[in-house]
C-alpha cells in the first residue's frame, strides 16, 4: 500500500496545525506545506505586541514553547514534513490530483500530487480604493513583513504623527502599539462606533477610555490619502478636514482569499468564503478547507459567518489533519464567536450574541449589565463591567459583552462555556467556581451577573439602561433621579441631570422627602447599582410602584458627566 500523500497550500496557523496532526496520526504519510511567504506558523495576533515593543525578539513570533524557530529545517526534522517557503500554489487540477507551484525565488515552476489536499489559504486585507492608497507609508497589518515595517520605524523613532483606519479588533491594537511607541495617534472610523461586535454602550465606555490614549473620530471616513514626492504627508477625511501623518495603518478588515479554490470550481458561499461541511470538506471529497478563508456555522442562530480567529484556524486545521488520515471521524460543529482584545489598560471580550444580535435574529431575550469588581478591594480588585443576554423563556445563555481593567478573559471563558454547554441562568447562580481574594470575590463577578439577571427574570430587579435614561431626560420626560451614594462620592464625579442624593443608609429615614405620588417615575443608582437595586427594594416595600434601577450605574454611564 503506498504512502498518502497529503498537501496543504498555507503555512500560517491552520495549514501546519493540520499538519502536525495528520503526522501524529500516520507517521508514513507523505505531508508537505506549500506557503507563499518567507516564514512559517507566524503567530499573528501578536504582531500588534512586537510593533508595541512588548518584547523584542522577532523570532518569538515563530518559535514552539521551547523557543526553536518553526521554519523548513524544523518541520523536516521534528515532524518530518516537507514545508516550501516562498513557494506559491499557482492552480489546483482536480482532475490529476495535483498542485502547481512556482517559486518565488528561483522562478521555477512544477507540480505536486496529492492523495489528499488541505488549503488555508487564510485572507487579503481590505484596501479602501480612494486617490493616494499606492503612497509610500501606508500599510495593512496583516503579515510578518507589515509587522517588520512598523517595528522599524517604531525603532527608528523617525515618524511623529500617524493615524489608524478603522475601529475593529487590529485597528485599536496597532493604535496601542503605535502609541506606546511615542507616535501621536488618530484613530478614524467611519460607523458610529468602535468595534462593532459590541453594543452601542460598551462600545461608548471603550470609546471613552481610548480618547484618553489618542484622538478618536468616528462618524468620518478618509477621502483622500495626500502625498508629496510620493510619501503620505495627511489624510482626508470625508468632510474635508484635513489630518497631517507620516504613517496611516489600515485596518478595515480582511477577505477570504479564495482565488485558488473558485479556480478549482469549489463551491464558495454567499459570504465569499468556501464552503465546508463539518469534517471541513469542501464540495471535493478529496479537499479540505480550514482557517480564515472558510464559512462555518454561529452554533446559537444557524447562520453562516465568516470567522477570521487564530484559535478556531488551529481548531478546524486539528480536524482537517484528522480527517485526512482516518476518513472524516472527526468534527467541527461551529463556532459562538468569542473574541477579545487588550487596549491599554482595558479587556474587552465578547462571546455568543449582542443584544443588537440577538434582536435581529428575532429572538425573546433578556438583558442585564452588572459593574463590579473582579476582586476584592484589599487586593486591589479592578472593575469590570458585563452585559449579559440571555433567552427570556428559558433563561439559556445567549451571549455576553465584558469590558474594563478587571480579568475579562475569565469571565468571557465563564460565560463561553456557559453557552456551548447550553446552560441557563439557573444553573450559573450557584456554579461552583474556585475562590481566594487573589483570584476573586466569594460570589464572584460572572455569578453576580447571573444573580442580577436571575431577579430581573424573577420580576425582583426592574432595570433601565443608562442609554434609555438618556433618552427619557433629553425627551424632556420626567425622572426622580435618586443616586444613592455617599457625599464624598457625590463630590467625585455625578451625572448632573437634576438628581437627588439620599445615601442607602439614610432612605429609610429620610423617604417622606421622595414625591408624594407613588406613581412617580423613579431611577435609583449609586456606584454600581448595588446600592441602587437595595434603594429600589426599599422603595418598592414603601408603596412606590414605578421604580428602576439604572443598570451599571455611575461607572456603566457612557456619556459626559457634570463633574
Amino acid at each position: 500500500m503506498k504512502n498518502k500523500r497529503i498537501v496543504i497550500i498555507g503555512g500560517s496557523a491552520a495549514g501546519p496545525k493540520a499538519a502536525a496532526r495528520a503526522r501524529r496520526l500516520d507517521e508514513s504519510a507523505e505531508i508537505t506545506i506549500f506557503q507563499k511567504a518567507p516564514d512559517l506558523s507566524m503567530a499573528s495576533c501578536g504582531y500588534p505586541y512586537y510593533v508595541g515593543g512588548f518584547f523584542d525578539d522577532r523570532n518569538k513570533l515563530l518559535c514552539t514553547p521551547t523557543g526553536v524557530v518553526r521554519d523548513p529545517k524544523y518541520y523536516i526534522n521534528a515532524k518530518g514534513i516537507e514545508a516550501k517557503v516562498n513557494t506559491e500554489v499557482t492552480r489546483i487540477d482536480r482532475k490529476k490530483m495535483q498542485i502547481e507551484f512556482k517559486d518565488l525565488i528561483s522562478g521555477e515552476t512544477g507540480t505536486h500530487q496529492y492523495d489528499k489536499l488541505i488549503i488555508a489559504t487564510g485572507t487579503t486585507p481590505k484596501m479602501p480604493p480612494i486617490p493616494g492608497i499606492d503612497l509610500d507609508g501606508i500599510t495593512p497589518l496583516q503579515s510578518m513583513q507589515n509587522a517588520d515595517y512598523l517595528r522599524k520605524i517604531r525603532d527608528d523613532k523617525s515618524i511623529k504623527k500617524a493615524v489608524v483606519i478603522g475601529g475593529g479588533l487590529i485597528g485599536i491594537e496597532t493604535t496601542e502599539a503605535l502609541n506606546l511607541a511615542g507616535i501621536e495617534l488618530t484613530l478614524i472610523e467611519l460607523l458610529p462606533q468602535l468595534l462593532t461586535f459590541l453594543d452601542w454602550k460598551m462600545a461608548k465606555l471603550v470609546e471613552n477610555y481610548l480618547k484618553s490614549k489618542a484622538n478618536v473620530i468616528t462618524k468620518n471616513g478618509v477621502a483622500e490619502f495626500i502625498g508629496e514626492n510620493g510619501k503620505l504627508k495627511a489624510v482626508k477625511l470625508a468632510n474635508g478636514t484635513e489630518i497631517p501623518c507620516e504613517l496611516a495603518v489600515v485596518a478595515i478588515g480582511v477577505t477570504p482569499r479564495v482565488d485558488l479554490a473558485r479556480d478549482a470550481g469549489l463551491k464558495i458561499g454567499e459570504l465569499g468564503g468556501i464552503t465546508v461541511n463539518d469534517f471541513m470538506q469542501t464540495s471535493d471529497k478529496d479537499i479540505y478547507a480550514v482557517g480564515d478563508c472558510i464559512e462555518v456555522t454561529n452554533k446559537i442562530t444557524g447562520n453562516k459567518v465568516l470567522a477570521p480567529y487564530g484559535d478556531l484556524a488551529n481548531l478546524e486545521g486539528r480536524v482537517a489533519g484528522e480527517n485526512v488520515i482516518l476518513n472524516d471521524t472527526a468534527t467541527f460543529k461551529g463556532t459562538i464567536q468569542t473574541g477579545i482584545c487588550k487596549i491599554f489598560d482595558y479587556g474587552v471580550g465578547i462571546t455568543g450574541l449582542s443584544e443588537a444580535a440577538a434582536e435581529k435574529e428575532g429572538l425573546d431575550f433578556i438583558k442585564v449589565v452588572n459593574a463590579s469588581p473582579d476582586k476584592p478591594g484589599f487586593m486591589n480588585g479592578k472593575l469590570l463591567i458585563t452585559k449579559l443576554v440571555a433567552e427570556q423563556k428559558t433563561g439559556r445563555i445567549l451571549g455576553a459583552q465584558c469590558i474594563g481593567p478587571g480579568d475579562v478573559s475569565k469571565q468571557i471563558a465563564i460565560w463561553a462555556t456557559a453557552i456551548m454547554g447550553k446552560l441557563t441562568v439557573d444553573d450559573l447562580v450557584n456554579n461552583d467556581l474556585p475562590y481566594a481574594p487573589p483570584f476573586s470575590l466569594a460570589i464572584d463577578h460572572s455569578i453576580a451577573t447571573a444573580h442580577i439577571m436571575q431577579n430581573k427574570m424573577r420580576g425582583l430587579f426592574d432595570g433601565i439602561s443608562a442609554l434609555e435614561v438618556k433618552e427619557k431626560v433629553d425627551k424632556g420626560e420626567f425622572l426622580y433621579l435618586l443616586d444613592t451614594r455617599g457625599p464624598d462620592e457625590y463630590e467625585q464625579t455625578r451625572l448632573g441631570l437634576g438628581e437627588t442624593l439620599i445615601p442607602i443608609g439614610q432612605l429609610r429615614t429620610r423617604i417622606q422627602e421622595l414625591p408624594k405620588d407613588k406613581d412617580t417615575p423613579i431611577v435609583t443608582y449609586c456606584k454600581i447599582s448595588l446600592r441602587g437595586y437595595e434603594a429600589s427594594r426599599v422603595l418598592k416595600a414603601n408603596g412606590y410602584t414605578n421604580v428602576k434601577v439604572m443598570e451599571g450605574g455611575i461607572m456603566g454611564w457612557p456619556f459626559e458627566k457634570e463633574k
